[in-house]
C-alpha cells in the first residue's frame, strides 16, 4: 500500500508540474522603483510589468519614491544590498540617480530604464517611447486644429511640460517644437509644471489666460495636467471648446476630457507595449546576454532596438486618439490590458 500511495503521489506531482504555467515557475525577483504614484499612467506601468513579467517567469516588488530623489537614491541603496534578478528604474532626477545606476551595476546587478531615459551612464537596456516623434505627432495635430480655427496655420499656444529634469516632456518639446518652427505665425509659451504637479499646470494655465486671452490651444505633456488645465478654464468662464487642447499620454482622464468634449488630441504614450518590451528581454537583461539591433514586434507596434552610448534602448511608437477613435481597446487609457502572452526574446 505504502508504494502504491508513493507511486500515486509521483504521479500527481508530475501531473502537476506538466499543467503548471511556464510563468508560474520563478526565476527570481525584480525591483521597479516607480517615482509617484500620483498619476494614472505609473499606477499603470506597475500593473503592466508585474503582468507580463510574470509571464516570463520573474515576480515583481515596487518601491514608489513619491517624486522625492533622496529617496529613490535611498531606494536604490536598499535593493542593491537585496542582489535581485534585476532592477528596473524610472527616475525622479535622471541626473541626480547616475551614481546609483553605476553602483548598482559595478554590484552586478543588471539596470533597466523604464519611460525615463538615462543617457550619462550605460544601463542593461532601455524602454522608451519615441517621445521626439510624439512631439512630432502633437504638432501635425496641432498645425491642423490651427489651421481649422483661424484658416491658416497662425495663433498662440500655451505649451506645459512637466518637470523639466525629465527627459521625457524635453524630448516631447524638441520634437514639437522643431516641426512648428516651420510656422512663424504662431507663438508658443513654453512652462513647466514642476514635479508635474497638477497644481501646478493649473496656477500655469489661470495666469496664462489671464496674461494671454488670445491662447488658441494649450498643450500639456500628460493627461492629469489636462485635467488641471480644464479646472483654471471653467474657473475662468470658459466651455468645452472655447479653447482648444491636447495632452500626450493617454491616460484615463485625457480620455474622459475628449468624451467630455474639452480635449481635442491626446497623443498616446505606449504604456503596455514599453512594459511588454521591459518582459520581452528581461532574460537577455538578467543573463547578461547581448540585445541585438533591430525591428521587433511589440504587442503588434513595429518597434526598433538600436545600440546607443547609454546601451540597447528600445523605442516604440505613439498614436493619436480624437473623438473618432477614443473608444479603442488598443488604447492604454480604456485599461483594458492585452490578452496577447509576451514571450522571451530568443
Amino acid at each position: 500500500m505504502k508504494r502504491l500511495l508513493l507511486s500515486v503521489f509521483g504521479i500527481l506531482a508530475l501531473a502537476v508540474a506538466t499543467l503548471t504555467p511556464a510563468f508560474a515557475q520563478s526565476k527570481g525577483t525584480v525591483y521597479y522603483l516607480v517615482p509617484t504614484l500620483l498619476d494614472e499612467f505609473q499606477t499603470g506601468s506597475v500593473s503592466a510589468l508585474e503582468l507580463f513579467l510574470k509571464q516570463v517567469g520573474y515576480e515583481m516588488k515596487t518601491l514608489n519614491a513619491d517624486n522625492k530623489t533622496d529617496a529613490q537614491q535611498s531606494q536604490m541603496n536598499d535593493v542593491i544590498a537585496l542582489k535581485p534578478k534585476a532592477i528596473i528604474l524610472a527616475a525622479v532626477d535622471f541626473n541626480a540617480l547616475k551614481p546609483s545606476v553605476e553602483a548598482a551595476r559595478a554590484a552586478g546587478i543588471p539596470v533597466v530604464e523604464f519611460d525615463r531615459q538615462i543617457t550619462a551612464t550605460p544601463s542593461d537596456f532601455t524602454s522608451v517611447a519615441g517621445t521626439v516623434e510624439i512631439g512630432h505627432i502633437a504638432a501635425d495635430q496641432a498645425e491642423a486644429l490651427l489651421k481649422a480655427k483661424n484658416g491658416s496655420v497662425k495663433g498662440k499656444i500655451l505649451q506645459v511640460l512637466g518637470d523639466p529634469g525629465d527627459p521625457y516632456t524635453l524630448d516631447i518639446q524638441k520634437g514639437f517644437e522643431e516641426k512648428m518652427k516651420a510656422f512663424p505665425d504662431v507663438k508658443i509659451i513654453s512652462l513647466p509644471a514642476m514635479q508635474w504637479e497638477a497644481s501646478n499646470a493649473g496656477t500655469i494655465v489661470a495666469d496664462q489666460i489671464l496674461a494671454n486671452p488670445d491662447i488658441d490651444l494649450i498643450f500639456s505633456h500628460a493627461a492629469h495636467l489636462s485635467v488641471a488645465a480644464v479646472a483654471s478654464l471653467e474657473a475662468a468662464g470658459k466651455r468645452p471648446g472655447d479653447v482648444m487642447l491636447m495632452s500626450s499620454n493617454g491616460a484615463p482622464v485625457g480620455l474622459d476630457l475628449i468624451r467630455k468634449g474639452w480635449l481635442n488630441v491626446e497623443v498616446e504614450q505606449p504604456l503596455y507595449a514599453q512594459a511588454a518590451a521591459v518582459a520581452m528581454f528581461m532574460d537577455k537583461v538578467a543573463n547578461k546576454q547581448e540585445i541585438k539591433p533591430g525591428d521587433y514586434d511589440v504587442l503588434g507596434l513595429k518597434s526598433v532596438v538600436t545600440k546607443e552610448a547609454w546601451g540597447p534602448n528600445i523605442k516604440i511608437p505613439g498614436a493619436a486618439i480624437t473623438k473618432a477613435n477614443v473608444d479603442n481597446p488598443a488604447f492604454w487609457g480604456n485599461q483594458k490590458p492585452p490578452t496577447d502572452t509576451v514571450k522571451s526574446v530568443e
